[in-house]
């Protein structure tokens, strides 16, 4: 990525952002001389035969130029790889498949509504933390699906050992309509004054703290809509503020690949490119996929803190304060301080963003509650309320 050098760049605005620059950026041929490894290119994206990477991936020596060539794909290349026979049985996907059928069938009997963060809510069926419910209702069949080699292989190039992983199911089903094109978690879930309130090296943070993957659970022809990508756009740096922009959607309207994928293939990609599931333009295909957010095992505290409980007991001083005359920022600063001021991790089946990118986060109730002057109990009940909403579901 570009390294940011100067003041007047320390700051992304939507302002600033040209569509010449992003498309000196993102409109070039990936070379498959850069890309030894791979079998091919296709439509800009590298293409690499899973059967070919075990044989190389045997001993440390040819697993780490492996994942050399891997890091370079999602750092200065396209930004996204595709991984042909990532699974050598068919039958520990279809078992999976079948263990989010049921998850879905009981969401459809629970009346159970899941709200997509750049969809219509009820557009498809999504299946929140499907990680969890999987091992919960099928352990041995989680040991066998998530015991793939190409999955460690690619989360532990761009992430390091460590990683976490999540899973949310998402079915497209026919007729279903596309998601807007955006960059992916964790500024891509912001709005944009939110992204514009955080430095240009933390833009370039944002994307390797996490990894996008999805695993392919059906024979997914272009017509069932793939996602729709568009390699290099994770290079430019300003795109968490960019890509809600007219000129810039529709340049990725005009400009983006797909790819068909087939039963048991993933796809990793830098979550800074710009994408979009598509449109399912088939009548009988429902397109499955198992979409995979790995994030890195840093990004969090030494300490655990109780910050429900600091936010609850401080809450009667920073109104006393407040009506005493603290100036608001200062006000602001101690809830910071004491209060979570991210949505996430949360529970999306109980906390949806059916309303937004992102559930309101603990400090932002508070500052809400403050401008309101709530009485300390309301805020206690809500901040207990939120808390639970942010455990896991039971299953």
């Amino acid at each position: 990525m570009d390294t940011i050098t100067t003041a007047t760049e320390t700051w992304l605005t939507a302002g600033a952002c040209r569509i010449e620059d992003f498309v000196d950026i993102v409109a070039v041929e990936t070379s498959p001389l850069d890309y030894p490894l791979a079998s091919a290119v296709e439509e800009n994206v590298v293409i690499y035969d899973c059967d070919r990477l075990r044989a190389m991936t045997g001993d440390p020596t040819g697993r780490r130029a492996v994942q050399a060539e891997l890091i370079e794909v999602f750092l200065n290349g396209p930004g996204i790889a595709v991984f042909r026979r990532a699974f050598t049985s068919r039958a520990t996907v279809d078992r999976a498949s079948d263990t989010f059928r049921a998850m879905i069938a009981d969401q459809h009997a629970r009346g159970t509504q899941s709200g997509d963060h750049y969809a219509k809510p009820g557009a498809n069926d999504r299946v929140w933390n499907a990680l969890e419910k999987q091992a919960v209702l099928d352990p041995e069949g989680f040991v066998d699906y998530y015991s793939n080699d190409i999955i460690a292989l690619v989360c532990e190039a761009w992430l390091g050992p460590g990683y976490q992983v999540t899973s949310q199911v998402n079915v497209v089903n026919p007729g279903g309509a596309a998601q807007s094109p955006h960059r992916d978690y964790h500024l891509g879930f912001t709005t944009i004054d939110v992204a514009e309130s955080y430095a240009a090296h933390i833009h370039q943070l944002s994307p390797v703290l996490t990894l996008q993957g999805a695993i392919a659970h059906c024979e997914m022809p272009v017509e069932s809509g793939p996602t729709l990508y568009l390699p290099h756009s994770q290079k430019y740096v300003p795109g968490y503020v960019a890509w809600r922009l007219p000129d810039f959607k529709e340049y990725f309207a005009e400009h983006h690949v797909q790819l068909p994928l087939s039963h048991g293939d993933m796809v990793f990609f830098n979550p800074a490119m710009f994408h979009a599931a598509g449109e399912n333009r088939t009548a009988d295909v429902k397109r499955m996929a198992n979409l995979l957010q790995v994030s890195s095992a840093f990004g969090r505290a030494m300490e655990n803190v109780d910050r429900t409980k600091m936010a609850t007991v401080i809450y009667p001083a920073l109104l006393d304060r407040k009506r005493k005359g603290m100036p608001t920022a200062g006000l602001h600063a101690a809830i910071a301080a004491a209060a979570e001021g991210y949505a996430f991790p949360s529970s999306l089946d109980r906390d949806q963003p059916l309303n937004g990118l992102s559930p309101e986060s603990p400090a932002s109730l508070v500052a809400r509650a403050l401008d309101g002057e709530w009485d300390p109990s309301l805020v206690a009940a809500e901040l207990a309320a939120g808390a639970a909403r942010r455990l896991s579901d039971e299953i």
